[in-house]
């Protein structure tokens, strides 16, 4: 469970940050990140970091697919965190 929890915190925190600095780029009118980036670090493992990034820094908020993929992925890694704390149960190190 501590790996995982380890695993969903680093890639959350790395898809925040994508998410932010692609919303720094659209402001200045560079060159962006490519949405499957985005969708892609969401869907394995960064669900919460793109939830901030939607609705903090509302970025990307307005796209329905954006949301969807968001909201499921979150989903998904809350069920996939309860089984592993059925299976495993919850350790601190």
């Amino acid at each position: 469970m501590d790996l995982f929890l380890l695993y969903i915190s680093f890639i959350s925190f790395i898809t925040l940050v994508i998410y932010v600095i692609d919303k720094r780029r659209a402001i200045k009118n560079k060159y962006r990140i490519k949405e499957k980036t985005l969708l892609a670090l969401s869907f394995f493992g960064g669900s919460i970091g793109g939830l901030i990034a939607l609705y903090v820094f509302r970025h990307k908020n307005k796209h329905w697919y954006f949301v969807f993929v968001n909201v499921f992925s979150f989903i998904i890694h809350m069920i996939l965190a309860y089984y592993i704390y059925i299976k495993f149960g919850f350790v601190l190190v």
